[in-house]
């Protein structure tokens, strides 16, 4: 059996782990970093175009955000730290433009406006009041909003079209969002790293054990078993560390290393789905992202939105996603990764769960269930004039949301992400979904303060940290002036102006 040695593994070749890649070869060009994908390329699951919303996930329109407190108060503080870690995101993407580790941003990323948009006069007093609220914050000070049809026209002319006169509706604006092709991004990332000697990459490869090995010279290293699947050979990875960065694979690879902190996690997994048009006279008339608000009991990752999206320099424009239930942890995985993952220390918080989750759970399966027409009908709310016969469905990713230990119900489910890291810093695995890749820097960033922290409070560390994120160490959310000088710069550079 072959044996392998490498400083950092990384588990999984999607935006996270590419990023954390990049992260390390910049801090440390001596390193060695091994990438292991079981799929044929990198970026082909949660990370693939399709697969995930593309929003640059910034806080500008996702209502979700910004949840409504049973008393009426709106509560803003998720929506500023998800936008000021895409800030940290455009810093470093902007640096890596700069570098020339990435190509022109115009191969990844596309300037595409942000709305949010709700009928009814409840909804409509809801979004007033956010959108109130949010502006008095720096971070969000170029936010518009407005309730006039002729404003609403020329945000978004395709969905104007033959509403009903007198209709009720509302819209806030941001022009400065972006649409991100996370898929390209990660491609663009790996190939620059590939241009390293000290970097390997092993495709069609699959993580089937690791096991902590501690040796007398106080060495922590991991075992990690891998098996080629093509040739089916078999080989095994000494690592001084190991990032678990495999999407949904991430939790039972966690569960197999077996560290405490990994203790009482369990998964929920939640697929999705798009209608997706084919009629260029229609993509040709809508230019935005516009979010609306989640039918009630729907999962965070469900909230409806007509996305334009640019996918391999490609317009396209999609509406959804439309969740569903599965027991699998990932596309191509197994309708067994559900009942696999209950574990002793889990059992009580997945039963938990599940028992107070009973109407999520009936939302997801009556949601697989839909015909094209119910679909359509969850369409025209947007776009009245939508015919069936442009729209197509197309399965869209698979997430698997965090559940873990409580004391006040034995379990509770998370939505959001979450990293889990061995006490002594040689293993770290990022958990849950949305917001996920579009906070990918801020969360890898924390990855390294928390297992390379030594390393970290280096000053070649910091001043290299510095340089690719000039806010690092600063919170842009408490310093407006340090805000609008990295805006002006990363806008600039990213061609979001």
């Amino acid at each position: 059996m072959a044996h392998l040695e490498t400083d950092i593994l990384l588990v999984g070749g999607g935006i996270m782990s590419a990023t954390l890649g990049t992260l390390f070869h910049a801090l440390d060009p001596s390193l060695t970093i091994t990438m292991v994908e079981q799929l044929a390329d990198v970026a082909l699951e949660s990370s693939d175009a399709l697969n995930n919303a593309g929003t640059g996930h910034a806080g500008y329109c996702e209502l979700n955000y910004t949840p409504q407190a049973d008393d009426g108060r709106i509560g803003i503080q998720r929506a500023l730290n998800i936008n000021a870690a895409f800030e940290v995101s455009l810093q470093y993407w902007a640096h890596l433009v700069e570098t020339g580790a990435l190509p022109s941003p115009n191969r990844f990323m596309t300037k595409t406006p942000h709305l949010s948009f709700v009928w009814g006069e409840k909804n409509i007093a809801f979004l007033r009041q956010r959108v109130a609220q949010l502006k008095q914050h720096h971070l969000f000070a170029d936010m518009q909003y407005s309730e006039t049809p002729e404003q609403l026209q020329a945000w978004m002319p395709l969905m104007m079209a033959n509403r009903h006169h007198g209709e009720s509706l509302a819209a806030s604006y941001i022009g400065h969002g972006a649409d991100i092709d996370f898929g390209a991004l990660t491609r663009y990332m790996v190939r620059y790293m590939q241009s390293s000697p000290s970097f390997t990459l092993l495709k069609q490869t699959k993580v089937s054990n690791l096991t902590k090995v501690k040796n007398r010279a106080k060495d922590n290293t991991w075992h990690v078993h891998l098996q080629d699947l093509q040739t089916k050979h078999k080989q095994t990875v000494k690592a001084k560390f190991v990032f678990l960065g495999a999407g949904g694979g991430a939790l039972p690879l966690l569960q197999k290393a077996n560290i405490d902190e990994s203790k009482g996690y369990g998964g929920f997994p939640v697929s999705g789905q798009w209608l997706i048009c084919h009629n260029e006279a229609v993509i040709a008339q809508h230019y935005a992202k516009v979010y609306g608000k989640a039918a009630v009991g729907a999962p965070p990752m469900s909230v409806p939105h007509l996305d334009t999206r640019v996918i391999n320099g490609k317009r396209a424009l999609l509406f959804g996603p439309f969740a569903g239930f599965t027991t699998k942890f990932l596309k191509g995985g197994s309708k067994l990764d559900l009942a696999k993952s209950l574990k002793m220390n889990n059992l009580k918080a997945m039963i938990s769960v599940g028992r107070h989750n009973m109407d999520l759970t009936k939302y997801l399966i009556k949601e697989t269930k839909q015909t094209h027409a119910q679909r359509m009908n969850a369409l025209r709310d947007f776009l009245p004039d939508a015919n069936a016969n442009d729209w197509t469905l197309e399965n869209a990713g698979q997430r698997v949301q965090i559940i873990k230990n409580s004391e006040e119900k034995w379990g509770k489910l998370e939505f959001g992400t979450e990293i889990v890291a061995a006490k002594d810093g040689t293993l770290a695995a990022l958990l849950g979904a949305s917001p996920g890749a579009s906070v990918s820097v801020q969360a890898m960033l924390d990855v390294l303060q928390r297992c390379f922290k030594d390393r970290v409070a280096e000053a070649d560390w910091q001043h290299k940290l510095k340089a690719a994120i000039p806010s690092y160490g600063e919170s842009l959310v408490d310093n407006a002036e340090l805000l609008k000088q990295i805006r002006q710069h990363t806008h600039q550079t990213l061609g979001l102006m």
